[in-house]
């Protein structure tokens, strides 16, 4: 990509439940460069992170759901609770996470692993009133 002169953007999360949230926040974040690349944890880095009822899709189907939308270049599965490797592997250009971060909220070895790369850091805006904590409380409800 490099060489083509091309921008890679990452972004990386958990995408439990695709939700619309989701969906706007990486149609705008594929907008910041060439291809929109995505990291999602791991099924054992979710639980490490959101504990042992989640993921509620495993790796496998997160990976197709997300694969599936137009805006998606590539999506890959990292096994720690955090993708600062993977960031200094792929040296991405862009790195954008939803509205709900802010460079403070960051991971400070990721945030440290970024700016060593000189990535350009975006926070796009949050689409209120979705989240995955949330959607699963509703469907707990509804039964």
């Amino acid at each position: 990509m490099r060489a083509e002169g091309k921008a890679l953007v990452l972004t990386n999360g958990c995408f439990d439940l695709l939700h619309p949230g989701h969906i706007s926040y990486l149609a705008e974040a594929a907008e910041l460069g060439d291809e929109l690349w995505i990291g999602i944890n791991g099924d054992e880095s979710v639980r490490s992170l959101k504990g042992p009822s989640r993921p509620v899709l495993g790796e496998r189907e997160r990976t197709y759901a997300l694969k599936s939308l137009r805006s998606v270049s590539e999506v890959f599965v990292f096994p720690n609770p955090r993708l600062t490797d993977e960031i200094r592997l792929l040296r991405p250009e862009v790195y954008a996470k939803a509205g709900d971060y802010t460079l403070e909220s960051l991971n400070p070895e990721e945030r440290e692993a970024l700016e060593e790369n000189g990535t350009s850091i975006h926070f796009l805006p949050f689409l209120e009133g979705f989240s995955t904590t949330e959607l699963i409380r509703k469907i707990k409800e509804a039964f």
